[in-house]
């Protein structure tokens, strides 16, 4: 597995988000040696749609995005939805993407990258129900386990995690992407 060490992985959420798509990811980048941050639109904790209680570390309003080395966007309808209507999430996306960081998506994360409008000439999968709302916004979607363009790894379910935290720790492992832009 890569070394992470010394690297800081922001995940972006907030109440309503898929439980395993936020703790999985966690527990791999933690295990290969990152430091997780957990931003939010909410101070306090944030809660999944199975219960899970998160802490939160930072607020978008008040998070410093260059202070990360890469981005995890879990899902979850009612998260990826609330998340996306939050101006400041949305910039905090963004900045991934014009720094050329890599970043994380899985299922329903995806909607907040629509917003940010980084989609534009990029390969994608999601959970299948945004695969519309994907190519509205420029991107080609794919059915696939895992897909990796250019520092964006993506993933369309729970059932897809083992591969896709695979893929997040490689990429996160080797920084920065010419190729993820804005």
């Amino acid at each position: 597995m890569a070394d992470l060490d010394g690297r800081t992985i922001a995940f972006l959420a907030t109440d309503g988000f898929e439980d395993s798509e936020l703790t999985s990811p966690w527990d791999a980048v933690t295990g290969a040696g990152a430091r997780a941050v957990l931003v939010s639109a909410k101070e306090g904790a944030i809660t999944g749609k199975k219960g899970h209680e998160a802490t939160v570390d930072q607020t978008t309003s008040t998070s410093d995005p260059s202070a990360f080395d890469g981005l995890v966007l879990p899902g979850g309808v009612v998260n990826a939805d609330h998340i996306r209507m939050d101006e400041d999430a949305v910039a905090f996306a963004r900045h991934f993407f014009e720094a050329g960081k890599p970043v994380g998506v899985i299922c329903h994360g995806a909607w907040i990258l629509a917003d940010a409008d980084v989609l534009k000439g990029r390969t994608l999968t999601s959970y299948a129900s945004l695969k519309t709302d994907l190519r509205n916004a420029g991107a080609t979607w794919v059915d696939e386990e895992v897909h990796v363009d250019q520092g964006l790894v993506s993933s369309r379910t729970p059932d897809d995690l083992p591969a896709f935290n695979a893929k997040i720790v490689e990429e996160f492992a080797e920084g920065r992407h010419e190729g993820q832009q804005a």
